[in-house]
């Protein structure tokens, strides 16, 4: 069973996003901050992570260089309620493969996971 890291301070989005993937035969893990999600990078092999940029104590350009640093490679699908163009131009040459703007189309997310994770 393939492991997504669920990594958003908003619970409702990672409770929303946590059914989702069950349904389709993942195993979600959920963090509401960065050192949460550092932790699960650490300690379990991750196949993807779904990543919110603006989350409190380290934000998602530090998440993506922290996991970089441990040489963590998977795909990453950022999530973020901001366009900022710099932000995804500089997430992208941390590895970020695909991103999402909030408010996201669920099944457009779904969809992006499920070709990235296909085996």
């Amino acid at each position: 069973m393939k492991k997504i890291l669920i990594v958003d301070d908003q619970q409702g989005i990672r409770l929303l996003l946590n059914e989702v993937f069950k349904k389709e035969g993942y195993e979600p893990y959920l963090a509401a901050n960065g050192l949460e999600a550092i932790r699960f990078i650490e300690n379990i092999k991750i196949d993807c992570v779904l990543l919110d940029m603006k989350i409190p104590g380290m934000n998602g350009i530090e998440i993506l260089q922290r996991m970089e640093e441990m040489g963590r490679k998977m795909p990453i699908v950022m999530m973020t309620a901001y366009g900022e163009i710099s932000l995804i131009e500089q997430a992208k040459t941390l590895g970020v493969t695909h991103y999402f703007t909030k408010p996201f189309d669920i099944f457009e997310l779904r969809n992006t996971v499920n070709n990235l994770l296909k085996d």
